[in-house]
């Protein structure tokens, strides 16, 4: 019988494609650290948004899926470029005019706008890190700050500045002519202002480590490459990253794409072997917009969490990494729901369709069972018709369609209550726009009522759903989808919904036959 070692190497599963090349990369030579490294890296400009959770989520999902395939271990390093100069003041900090003086400091020099940290990159670097220890990462996070000033980064300075000519020509054949008069691989950081400088050099002396240059004061400085006293662009500073650590797999977004080339050849000129590279496609906000850490726009992960749980929001991230997502709070019910049928699916798969579903690489493999006897989409019309202001008030009807649940036998059905209210609340309700039927559609509709209201045969969601589509079929609704629309848009205010025939199972034949009178004598 087949292993899941075995099978693993004929999954089409993306995890495990990205793992089968780096185990091709060892088949010579094994890490010489001993340890296969992936890393994620983390510009700190502004706070922490759900793209950077997504890059740690699917690093994470190859790490496993590697571990399942090789007998190498593995790390991941979360690295924070926390160095970086502040450019711009972020969109969504409290009080950013007192950030303007310290503009072109490093982010770990800037004072923390909301006064819990020493400083903003530190502040930043913290909110990461409690996102990414909610889902259980397992990571060694790094601070380029604590990095180049301890001296860890300093082997790797020191080459660099041996070969800076060879970075030099690499970035310069990348570079708009205006930018290469004034372009330097190294960015002193200004030992009077604390600023990080972008100036050219004068002079670099590779066997001592030293640059030269005029700071911004007009002064001719002299100073080491160690001790983090510079800092690297951060194209150059990709490819020394790389060969510091000694990186075996990173990936990125598609903006870097045309930058990959750059990094790979810093990184070799820096004396290492440029790492596997996966690059996925961008997140964008609900204009179609990239998703940016300045800006604040998309949706946070503390805001989807506000609506759902940890593990939709994983679904959603192993989906089609490599197609550009809408990240916006209309997403949410669809991956939830989409999140416990995969559930549903699992333990009835073989082996094959296992490694192929999406939960199998969110879990780990330790895949749980869903409970969710109702689905969110239609948790979320029973708190429209309900009026429920909190989860308490969905079970009276929960506990009718389904006797044998509770809270404490459907946690994850009791959380997904709670999160349908609060999602209909701030999302569904601003929105409804209930509208009069046509004259086709209120007959069909009092069709509807006057055969539900003769029914005696069992409340089974797809025996009524059977009988409203009779219903619309009758009526010569065609296509029928706009029949369900039509019931939808004058019943709930809304153009789309679950099956109704389920609805009505749920909700309880006499009061949808109320519900349906009482929208038909508004209207």
């Amino acid at each position: 019988m087949a292993n899941v070692q075995d099978m693993a190497w004929e999954s089409k599963a993306w995890p495990f494609e990205e793992a089968r090349k780096l185990v091709k990369r060892f088949e010579k030579n094994k890490p010489e650290s001993g340890y296969a490294i992936f890393e994620t890296g983390y510009g700190p400009s502004g706070l922490p948004h759900i793209g950077t959770f997504g890059e740690v989520a699917r690093t994470t999902m190859v790490r496993t899926a590697f571990e399942q395939i090789s007998d190498i271990p593995t790390r991941l390093i979360c690295f924070s470029d926390d160095l970086d100069g502040m450019r711009k003041i972020p969109d969504n900090v409290p009080n950013p005019e007192a950030l303007k003086e310290h503009l072109q400091k490093p982010l770990t020099s800037v004072p923390d706008p909301f006064d819990t940290y020493e400083s903003f990159g530190e502040h930043n670097n913290a909110m990461l890190r409690r996102f990414l220890d909610t889902f259980g990462f397992e990571y060694e996070f790094y601070s380029a700050t604590q990095f180049y000033s301890s001296g860890k980064f300093d082997e790797v300075l020191l080459r660099a500045a041996k070969n800076y000519q060879a970075i030099m020509d690499v970035m310069l054949a990348s570079l708009r002519e205006e930018r290469r008069e004034t372009y330097s691989c190294f960015l002193p950081i200004s030992p009077k202002t604390g600023k990080v400088l972008y100036v050219p050099m004068l002079d670099v002396d590779g066997e001592k480590g030293l640059i030269t240059f005029i700071d911004e004061e007009g002064e001719k400085i002299t100073q080491t490459v160690t001790g983090g006293n510079v800092k690297l662009q951060w194209k150059p500073d990709f490819g020394a990253r790389w060969a510091a650590l000694g990186v075996d797999f990173e990936m990125y977004g598609k903006d870097h794409s045309t930058n990959t080339p750059i990094y790979d050849k810093i990184c070799r000129i820096l004396g290492a072997r440029a790492p596997e590279h996966f690059t996925y496609e961008l997140f964008l906000d609900d204009k179609g917009e990239k998703i940016s850490k300045s800006k604040g726009n998309g949706i946070s992960i503390d805001e989807w969490l506000t609506y759902a749980s940890a593990d939709s929001l994983s679904y959603f991230m192993y989906l089609k990494p490599k197609t550009a997502k809408r990240m916006h709070f209309d997403v949410i019910p669809k991956a939830v729901d989409e999140y416990h049928q995969q559930l549903r699916a699992f333990h009835d798969q073989d082996l094959t369709q296992r490694l192929n579903n999406p939960v199998y690489h969110i879990h780990n493999a330790n895949v749980p069972t869903s409970d969710m006897v109702i689905s969110f989409s239609m948790l979320l019309n029973l708190a429209s018709v309900a009026s429920s202001d909190n989860k308490e008030g969905l079970w009276g009807f929960i506990k009718r369609y389904a006797p044998d649940s509770s809270p404490e036998n459907n946690p994850q059905l009791d959380e997904a209550a709670g999160f349908a209210v609060k999602y209909f609340k701030d999302f569904v309700a601003p929105k409804r726009q209930f509208r009069l039927p046509n004259e086709k559609e209120r007959v069909a509709l009092e069709d509807l009522i006057l055969r539900l209201s003769n029914w005696s045969e069992p409340t089974e969601a797809e025996v009524l759903q059977t009988l409203v589509f009779s219903v619309g079929k009758d009526h010569q609704f065609d296509p029928l989808r706009d029949w369900f629309k039509a019931i939808y848009e004058v019943v709930f205010g809304a153009s789309q919904g679950p099956r109704f025939g389920g609805f009505i199972a749920l909700y309880g034949v006499k009061p949808t036959i109320d519900l349906i009178k009482k929208s038909l004598a508004n209207n």
